[in-house]
C-alpha cells in the first residue's frame, strides 16, 4: 500500500516544506484538518500552489497572511474524493504549527496531517469522508502504530479551529484500539 512512505492510491505532488522526524519516532496520530482559498472555493489549484510555495499572494486579498509561509500537509483530500500526498508517512510535513496532544509537544514529529478541501462551517462530502476512511484503514494496517485521530483544533486550541463543527466524526470508522477525540 506504501513504498517508501508513499501512499500508492494517491497522486503524488512532492513539497519541500517537510524535513525528517526525529529518530525512532512513533507516528501514533493523525490531524485532520480543512483548507480551501480563497475560503469555500474549491476550483482552483491554490491548495496544492500553496503546499509547492508556488502560490500567488498579491492574487487574492486574503492571501496576504500566506507571504513567507512555508506549510504542507502529508495528504489532502478534495471535494470529490481524489487524494493527493504531498510528504512522505516517514517524513515531518508543516501542518500542525504551535501544538500539543495529551501533553506531548510538537504535533508534527508524530503525526500524519490530513487537510480536507472545505471550510470549518460548511458540510464535507460523502467522497471525502470515504477516501478519509480507506487512507486510514491503509494506514493503520499497514503502516504506522495508529492510536489517535484528532482535529486541528484540538491540538492548537484557540489558534485552530478546523476541520470545524461540520466535520462529522460519526462518519470517520471505528478502528481497534484507535481513540477519536473531536
Amino acid at each position: 500500500m506504501f513504498k517508501q512512505g508513499w501512499y500508492k492510491k494517491a497522486k503524488h505532488i512532492a513539497s519541500k516544506n517537510f524535513n525528517k522526524r526525529p529518530n525512532n519516532m512513533d507516528i501514533s496520530l493523525v490531524v485532520v484538518h480543512c483548507i480551501s482559498l480563497p475560503e469555500g472555493e474549491y476550483s482552483n489549484h491554490n491548495v496544492e500552489n500553496l503546499f509547492l510555495n508556488q502560490l500567488d499572494c498579491d492574487s487574492h486579498k486574503s492571501f496576504a497572511d500566506l507571504k513567507e509561509v512555508e506549510v504542507s500537509a502529508h495528504f489532502y483530500i478534495k471535494r470529490t474524493g481524489e487524494v493527493i500526498q504531498f510528504v512522505s508517512v516517514d517524513n515531518r510535513a508543516w501542518h500542525a504549527g504551535i501544538s500539543n496532544f495529551q501533553g506531548r509537544q510538537g504535533c508534527n514529529d508524530f503525526s500524519i496531517g490530513i487537510e480536507l478541501q472545505g471550510t470549518d462551517k460548511t458540510a464535507y462530502e460523502f467522497e471525502q469522508y470515504r477516501s478519509l476512511n480507506e487512507l486510514l484503514v491503509d494506514l493503520k494496517e499497514t503502516y504506522i502504530e495508529l492510536k489517535a485521530i484528532t482535529g486541528h483544533q484540538n491540538i492548537a486550541p484557540g489558534r485552530k479551529t478546523d476541520p470545524g463543527k461540520c466535520f462529522d466524526w460519526d462518519k470517520v470508522n471505528d478502528l481497534d484500539g484507535v481513540d477519536k477525540y473531536s
